[in-house]
């Protein structure tokens, strides 16, 4: 390879890179050089504490050598086997991945990220039904590929309409700080309020006519669009809606699962089965490409003699699979899950405290060590602090001071995500809160010029 100098980095990446999410004009990327543990460093070698992995994926921390030796291992030993082949990895994984994974998901069809992964989904769910229609939430991220982005709700859909996979049709979030139904009475009980989105969906349902609807779609904890956790009850009911109405059940773990929220998936807090479940991001932790479609039995049967019309020249590509393999031996043998649960309750302190102190804390939620700081003009009409789909000075201006301060964060909209490596301890946490007290200062001053 070309010696590539530090200083060339950035002006090299600028000159030949076309950039995903961006006015090409107006990328501003961070030159990165290295990366261990819960940091990284440019190439001035500044530390950056990063508070979202990445990209929410690097769950196990960056630079652990056990899996970077396992990638080193497989590809001295089998770089690259067809998709129609069976190889070492290809056996473990799945094994591996049955056993951490609800109940009897047991088949698992492999893929190269979580888009692609709930493209599979969509068309195992529609070629096992015979139905065409799939129902998803309007404050989803499901990915970018066609049939993903159409399933998404938020406004990265409405970019590339109407040229997107047809028959999807959107219904509300039981998202409680801003719920349509409750604007006049947000005193309701969690029951009533979960029962109430549950009639929603159910309405839905009857509208659309559930012998068209092939599944439902469902983020089983909002991700970017706010962490928006289900209310008690919500999951659960939502099973049994399919359950009555014969539909199929996708959970999409990309972001929630491999021990985000303290369990190794989102849907154990809630002992609710997925007909078909769909991973990426924390399974390799980043370390390499790769997404995972997970089926219960009846699902991988129905194509026993039936041909399943997809396929992926990458599908179950070996070097992934034994990243994915080591990093979920690491979170077993480093015991990450359990430490993402008792880190969730010093994350969960760490938010509250926080929004005590600031008036342009609107709210926190967090589940684990997935959590978001919900900021607004005013407390008392929940105006935002940047508009829908929009951004604002104030929240630029907070972004730049983390950044500055060495604490890369994401910001989404109004909100800002706390999403760090699952290998985080308090005092990493409490460093980057510091940070946050003080940034938080900035959006505070809006509030107080109202």
């Amino acid at each position: 390879m070309t010696e590539i100098l530090d200083s060339q980095i950035l002006p090299l990446s600028l000159e030949h890179t076309f950039w995903t999410w961006s006015a090409q004009g107006k990328v501003a990327p961070i030159p990165v050089k290295r990366a261990k543990g819960v940091y990284f460093w440019d190439v001035d070698d500044k530390r950056y504490l990063d508070l979202n992995s990445t990209i929410m994926c690097v769950n196990i921390g960056h630079g652990d050598e056990r899996v970077i030796n396992a990638i080193i291992d497989q590809a001295r030993e089998l770089p690259f086997a067809g998709p129609s082949m069976a190889t070492r990895p290809r056996a473990a994984l799945g094994s591996l991945l049955a056993q951490i994974t609800p109940s009897d998901l047991d088949h698992f069809l492999f893929t190269l990220g979580g888009a692609d992964a709930n493209e599979n989904a969509f068309k195992l769910a529609r070629a096992y039904t015979g139905r065409h229609k799939i129902l998803a939430r309007y404050r989803s991220y499901h990915g970018a590929t066609a049939g993903a982005i159409a399933a998404t709700g938020d406004p990265r859909r409405t970019a590339w309409e109407p040229n997107l996979m047809p028959s999807v049709v959107h219904f509300l979030d039981p998202y409680r700080y801003r719920s349509t139904f409750h604007r006049t009475n947000p005193e309701i009980s969690e029951a009533e309020f979960t029962q109430d989105y549950l009639n929603h969906l159910e309405e839905i349902i009857t509208y659309e006519g559930p012998e068209g609807i092939a599944a439902i779609l469902l983020e089983s904890v909002t991700g970017t669009n706010g962490v928006i956790i289900p209310p008690l009850g919500y999951l659960q009911g939502v099973r049994a809606l399919c359950d009555r109405y014969n539909i199929l059940l996708i959970c999409d773990e990309v972001m929630s699962g491999f021990g985000r929220t303290g369990r190794w998936f989102a849907v154990d807090h809630w002992e609710v089965v997925p007909d078909i479940m769909t991973m990426a991001k924390g399974l390799t932790s980043g370390y390499a490409p790769l997404g995972a479609v997970g089926m219960r039995p009846h699902i991988a049967e129905f194509f026993k003699e039936r041909v399943f019309h997809s396929g992926l020249t990458y599908n179950a590509h070996p070097i992934s699979l034994a990243a994915a393999i080591a990093n979920i031996q690491v979170m077993q043998a480093d015991r990450l899950v359990e430490h993402a649960d008792e880190m969730g309750r010093v994350l969960h302190k760490l938010l509250t405290d926080l929004g005590e102190q600031h008036p342009s804390v609107g709210e926190v939620r967090s589940i684990g060590l997935f959590g978001v700081i919900e900021l607004v003009r005013d407390r008392a009409t929940r105006e935002p602090m940047a508009p829908y789909n929009g951004s604002s000075p104030e929240m630029v201006a907070f972004r730049k001071y983390m950044l500055d301060h060495g604490v890369y964060l994401y910001t989404h909209w109004h909100t800002a995500l706390i999403i760090p490596p699952l290998i985080i301890t308090p005092e990493q946490l409490s460093e980057g809160f510091a940070v946050l007290d003080k940034a938080l200062e900035i959006t505070d001053a809006a509030v107080a010029r109202e």
